[in-house]
């Protein structure tokens, strides 16, 4: 049997280590991919230091990660699909059942049943994957290989952007500015918002956001953002807040300055479980508040790539760093300083 390198987690503990294992072969309803580019997401942080969330949910020893692009080298039997060998794909993280009530209304994404690539089975970071015909979308070949990669957390901003409403003419606050966040402003920017608040409190990813669209930019360790988005606003405060990064004290903040009848997409996973005043904050607001999970499938993925067709948003702003895949332990250090965009890696040969 052929072997290939994987970075895998072997060991319930921080870290992470190259692995050689056997080539997958596809199965019926499947694709072999050879990945090109594999990129890394914060939750591929949170299983790589080992926190309390991945102690719960990962089950070691495991390949992991979950947003790639790679050639069709190969169609499983009896497998009904649209994909063709040597298509350049990228994957929808969920995987879903196809048949229960949620998919059945089109809600893919909430499957009751859902699996996610490299956290509940066998992720991509790996010189090959197989994965689920039904899960693989298509790249034009004009798209740089690392931006496809990029396309599955760009949907999660895409996601969160449009769940509820348009933001044209619309004043929006995003709290956390990493690649998501950063992608957002972008999002935001291209739609016709007019005031495109951003926070976070590294000035990496400030600068970031403001080169993606941002107008304005707050350092929450230097400035209150509830006091400046509130005098910038005539004390009005927001048409829509958007809540990126699952820090606690975001959430009291963005309700704080959401205008009544206002919306809220909130996508960060907090830690813990966090306070919140629903009685002035949304109830007497009126708020819209969406909980966003994933994207929507496929109708998400469709809009991403409009925006990048139409040249709408700049990943390559956005992909700030570039590894072999041996040099994981780099990457991820740097994810961890907060000083990146996202950052891709290259399976090794």
């Amino acid at each position: 049997m052929a072997k290939m390198k994987a970075l895998a987690k072997t060991r319930p503990a921080p870290g992470a280590e190259i692995i050689e294992v056997d080539i997958p072969q596809p199965g019926p309803g499947e694709l072999l991919v050879k990945n090109k580019a594999v990129s890394i997401c914060g939750t591929d942080v949170h299983i790589y230091e080992w926190d309390n969330w991945a102690q719960s949910r990962i089950k070691t020893p495991m390949i992991f990660g979950h947003e790639f692009a790679g050639e069709v080298m190969e169609i499983g039997p009896n497998t009904q699909t649209h994909v063709k060998v040597g298509d350049i794909v990228s994957g929808e993280t969920h995987i879903y059942c196809g048949h229960c009530y949620l998919c059945k209304m089109g809600n893919e994404h909430i499957c009751k049943d859902v699996k996610l690539r490299g956290i509940d089975c066998t992720g991509c970071f790996a010189e090959y994957l197989t994965m689920p015909a039904n899960t693989a979308w298509v790249n034009p070949k004009s798209l740089a290989i690392e931006h496809m990669s990029a396309q599955e957390p760009m949907g999660n901003a895409v996601h969160t952007v449009f769940e509820g409403g348009d933001v044209k003419g619309q004043s929006v606050a995003i709290f956390g500015c990493g690649p998501i966040g950063a992608c957002a402003a972008a999002i935001c920017k291209a739609s016709g918002a007019t005031q495109i608040f951003a926070m976070d409190i590294s000035d990496y990813r400030l600068n970031l956001a403001k080169s993606m669209g941002a107008t304005t930019v707050i350092n929450s360790k230097q400035k209150d953002p509830v006091k400046e988005i509130m005098a910038a606003t005539n004390n009005q405060g927001v048409d829509v807040f958007l809540e990126m990064s699952g820090a606690a004290p975001i959430y009291e903040q963005g309700f704080k300055i959401l205008r009544p009848g206002g919306r809220a997409g909130l996508l960060g996973v907090a830690k813990d479980k966090v306070p919140i005043d629903i009685t002035n904050g949304i109830v007497f607001k009126q708020a819209r508040v969406f909980g966003i999970n994933g994207r929507r499938i496929w109708g998400t993925w469709e809009t991403a790539a409009k925006l990048l067709a139409e040249g709408k948003v700049d990943m390559g702003k956005l992909v700030t760093h570039k590894f072999p895949m041996s040099k994981f332990a780099e990457a991820f250090e740097i994810m961890k300083s907060g000083n990146s965009g996202k950052i891709v890696m290259y399976p090794d040969k």
